[in-house]
This record gives structure tokens, sequence and C-alpha cells, in this order.
């Protein structure tokens, strides 16, 4: 029994010289990420250093993903975090975390082609007044189909059905929310923006008017995501303004 005690100790000896056996980290620091992300069309993972994240014994996600992931940061070694398509591994986003920041946050909106990244940065506005509507919007998929040269920011001009204006919303940009457009509520509920260059009414498609359906609701105040829509061949077709973050998400008032 001495001899085999003897033996133990003598190959725990020489494991502890040998560097290339046992790692040795000189320093380790706690680190987390929050992340908050959203997928509409596709189902997603999260790889961290090529190895993907077991969420709630989930590796794949769709819809809402909601995680706050610990980990230990070792010799001030990055944290590499994909964000992939699971059945395609296209890789939609890379981020690289570091122990100067060890607290940090993820977060992403993902809709067919569409990736909203840090989405939480947005405020949203608030009413002023009951009976009324409010609308900002964003525009990340600009000219992924029209493929305009036009690359500025846009204004959306908001009519009702007889045509009266009802608002104008500016800055219309593909990475942040434009101005916030307040108007009453009325009935019918439909209502049409025109998206047009900004500073003038001249379409930002030559020649062709683009418009955008809507359904208003009362006492509601949207953060809409317009996107470009393509034909079975491809082409263009026109802009949808369907999905209102606030849907998705809870964030901090202006």
């Amino acid at each position: 029994m001495k001899r085999f005690f003897l033996i133990i100790s003598l190959l725990l000896l020489l494991l502890s010289c040998d560097d290339n056996l046992l790692p040795y980290y000189d320093t380790q620091q706690p680190g987390e990420i929050v992340i908050r992300g959203y997928s509409v069309s596709d189902s997603l993972q999260v790889i961290v250093d090529e190895a993907p994240i077991i969420i709630n014994e989930k590796s794949v996600f769709l819809k809402y993903m909601d995680s706050d992931y610990e980990f230990v940061y070792y010799n001030d070694k990055a944290k590499n975090v994909d964000i992939v398509i699971n059945e395609t591994w296209e890789i939609l986003k890379s981020y690289s975390f570091t122990n100067n920041k060890p607290f940090d946050t993820l977060s992403f909106f993902y809709s067919n082609g569409t990736y909203i990244d840090n989405v939480l940065r947005f405020k949203k506005s608030v009413l002023n007044e009951q009976g009324t509507t409010g609308y900002k919007f964003i525009f990340p998929s600009l000219n992924r189909y029209s493929n305009t040269n036009y690359t500025g920011p846009l204004d959306g001009i908001i009519r009702n059905t007889s045509g009266t204006v009802l608002g104008t919303v500016e800055n219309i940009t593909s990475d942040n929310f434009s101005s916030f457009s307040e108007f009453s509520f009325s009935s019918p509920p439909i209502i049409k923006m025109e998206l047009v260059k900004h500073g003038t009414t001249e379409s930002y498609i030559a020649g062709r008017q683009i418009l955008v359906t809507m359904v208003m609701q009362a006492n509601k105040s949207r953060m809409i995501v317009l996107e470009e829509k393509q034909d079975e061949s491809g082409s263009f077709s026109g802009v949808d303004g369907i999905v209102d973050l606030n849907d998705y998400f809870e964030f901090e008032t202006e």
C-alpha cells in the first residue's frame, strides 16, 4: 500500500512539472454576458469559443432567446461569440468580449435576413395624449432588392384613407430609428405611408411610388421595422411595415 501511494505521489509531481499536461492560469476573472435575442424566421445557435451554449437543456433556439451566460476569463483571453443559423451554419454576427468589461450585454433581432444588432440600445417614445397613436421606423433592408443608388435618409409621409396627411417621420435610416410622429387615432384605422427622399416628395425609387400600408392602434407607440419584399422572380415588389419591435422586447423610454 505504501508503494502504491509513493507511485501516485511521483506521478502527480511529474504532471505538476509539465506545463503541456496541465493548464496554468495566471489570472481568473468571472464574466457574464446577458443575451437577449429574438429570431422570427430561423433557428439559431450561440457559439462560444466554437461550442454551442446550452440554455434550459437546449442548444438551438427559435423565437425568444433569454440567458445570463456566466463563465470565467482565463489569462485575459477574449470570449468569441458567433450567432449562426442552425441549418446552414451561416454566421450572422461575430462578437469578441474581454475582461475589460466583464459584465456585458448581447442583444439582437433577426428576421428573414435582417439582423439588428444591439437592439436594446433603442428607446421607446411615450405618447403625450390619450386617443393617439405614434410611430417611428428603421429600415435595415433598404436597397436589398430595390438596388437603388440612393443611400441617404428617407422620410415617411403618413396619410389616412381620404389622403389627409396625419404626420411625417424624418430621417429613416438602416441603422437607427427615425423621428417620432404622434397623431390622433381615427376610423377606419388604415393608414398609408409614402417613402420619399429626405426633405423632398421624391420617391427613393425613381418613377415608382412606394407606399407602406399599416393599421393604427389607439394608445400605442410603435417601433416599426420596414422590410423590402421580393416576388417569386427575386425582383423588388414593395415594402412591408409589419414588425413592431415592442412586441418582442421591453425597451426603456426616452
